[in-house]
């Protein structure tokens, strides 16, 4: 390969970019895995000493022994889970700060680059799929990353992705933090009428969103908004569920605060991101329209931990401070009404805290397999993923974890992921 030509260069790199960071295996022919126990995340039944035929990136066939000639993955020692989904990620984020003025001292490109990184850990700690909860960047590098892991460019789980938040201006969302007599940014995503929320929605639909993602209410993170206000008005609201249903996509909100939440329900969003103040009014309306919860629990919790150490404004600390008093009654009403759970970390460290939610959801309340359910079965539902992923069935795609111990006993075993398959290849080996 001569060095005087780019295009010869450009494809070596991009062969060299595409090498999985997370080892891998992989065979065109059938094989089984030996698992010493597997769960059935629907009925919570246990089946031991499972063999799970796998013909290419499908489940072909589960029974008591592997069919002659198959190669065999030895995970006898080990509990096996259906791929873990995340329904509530935010790819592109940074672990290393808090600052508030972060994202106008990152580009697109670098905050890319951080995401392939991020999508290693999701993938090394079982989440063979995630959603991808929104992005500042009116460029959407999301679906970039959605579409280079669905054509095998690059590593990663499976990406469902939200485009960019739709905000009022000065709302959650809004990333103009900048002082009055400076030049304002460019803020395609801001709607502070009905016939805006036409021109952003139809914008994150024009580039490939998957869901549309509204800010009901005021936020914590961010130094400006207050989370018990609603922000986008029920009118907007109402608009956007029209016409992301209209073009065939689902629709997420923000909602902290209880007015927020209930104008948000009303309008017809099909999840709830948060919902930390929800009350019974609420709780029963989304039972009623079978609204999905995404409550982040552990988020919330963390940030109280690591505190203003990463850069966070005093401002949104004092929020954090207050909100969390909110979120275990307002979980508790949740449970009470039997509302549809599905699994989401919405925390910038992710390898610090994306499996950390389970023991959130049990200490909450959950049974340890209403929290498995709420990021496999559940979260594939939400998706609508539910006819590939979600369970341990032929089919399916062979999606598989494997833990020690056993979760139904001790949630906190899913923090301990030993091994990794996702659609038949083994993108975490086992360590011996």
């Amino acid at each position: 390969m001569s060095p005087k030509n780019p295009l010869s260069l450009l494809l070596a790199f991009s062969v060299i970019a595409s090498i999985p960071l997370c080892a891998q295996t992989s065979s065109s022919k059938e094989l089984a895995v030996h698992a010493g126990r597997m769960i059935d995340v629907g009925s919570g039944e246990v089946m031991k000493d499972a063999y799970i035929v796998i013909a290419g990136d499908r489940i072909k066939s589960i029974g008591a022994s592997a069919p002659a000639g198959d190669s065999v993955i030895d995970m006898s020692k080990y509990t096996i889970v259906p791929g873990l989904i995340d329904c509530h990620a935010h790819i592109l984020s940074d672990p290393t700060t808090q600052t508030p003025g972060h994202y106008l001292m990152t580009s697109a490109p670098q905050a890319t680059v951080r995401g392939v990184a991020n999508l290693q850990i999701w993938l090394a700690h079982g989440f063979t799929a995630v959603r991808d909860a929104g992005e500042e960047y009116p460029s959407y590098p999301q679906f970039a990353l959605r579409d280079g892991v669905a054509k095998g460019l690059i590593t990663g789980p499976r990406i469902v992705a939200a485009g960019s938040f739709v905000s009022v201006t000065g709302g959650h969302g809004d990333g103009d933090i900048l002082s009055p007599d400076k030049p304002s940014l460019e803020q395609p995503n801001t709607a502070d009428t009905v016939d805006d929320v036409n021109r952003v929605v139809r914008r994150d639909i024009k580039y490939g969103a998957d869901w549309i993602k509204l800010m009901a209410t005021g936020g914590v993170m961010d130094p400006i908004s207050d989370y018990r206000v609603q922000e986008l008005s029920d009118a907007q609201m109402a608009r956007a569920v029209e016409v992301a249903h209209r073009a065939g996509r689902k629709v997420m909100a923000h909602a902290e605060g209880t007015v927020g939440i209930k104008a948000a329900v009303r309008a017809g969003v099909d999840s709830i991101e948060h919902g930390t103040m929800l009350d019974d009014e609420g709780a029963q309306m989304m039972a009623e329209r079978g609204t999905w919860l995404v409550p982040t629990l552990y988020c919330f919790q963390h940030d109280l931990e690591t505190g203003l150490s990463k850069g966070r404004d005093p401002r949104s600390m004092a929020k954090g401070i207050a909100i969390v008093k909110e979120q275990g009654p307002a979980f508790q009403r949740a449970l009470k009404y039997h509302l549809k759970i599905a699994y989401g970390v919405d925390d910038a460290d992710v390898d610090e805290s994306v499996s950390k939610e389970f023991g959130a959801l049990v200490r909450g309340g959950m049974t340890p397999l209403q929290a498995l359910q709420a990021a496999t079965i559940n979260g594939a539902t939400l998706l609508s993923l539910d006819k590939d992923m979600g369970t341990i069935e032929p089919g399916k795609y062979a999606d598989l974890v494997a833990v020690p111990g056993d979760p139904l006993a001790d949630i906190t075993v899913m923090e301990h992921v030993a091994w990794v398959m996702k659609g038949g290849v083994v993108v975490k080996p086992l360590v011996q």
